[in-house]
């Protein structure tokens, strides 16, 4: 059985070497955002192998209740992006 919902979608990644990112494109079928605090990307990992699937990923749940997007633990924005704040991963639309 497929399950179909709507989600927001992962517009880009600049997380190059996870094993989800293809051509600067998450490839996940859904993503989890944060620790309940932070903005990361809980699904990231790095990986020398990269997946061969070409779905574009949603975002699956946000445990980030400080973000305005967030609502019942789901992202609400139309789309998303992923990068670098620092050395973690994060979701660069997230905002408070």
């Amino acid at each position: 059985m497929i399950i179909a919902t709507d989600m927001p979608e992962v517009s880009s990644c600049a997380a190059s070497e996870c094993a989800y990112n293809t051509d600067s494109a998450c490839h996940a079928r859904a993503i989890t955002i944060g620790d309940g605090e932070h903005p990361d990307c809980d699904t990231y990992f790095s990986n020398s192998h990269h997946t061969k699937r070409q779905r574009n990923a949603g975002v699956g749940a946000c445990k980030v209740a400080g973000c305005s997007h967030n609502i019942d633990f789901e992202c609400s924005a139309d789309k998303i992006e992923l990068g670098y704040s620092g050395d973690t991963v994060n979701c660069l639309t997230y905002a408070h």
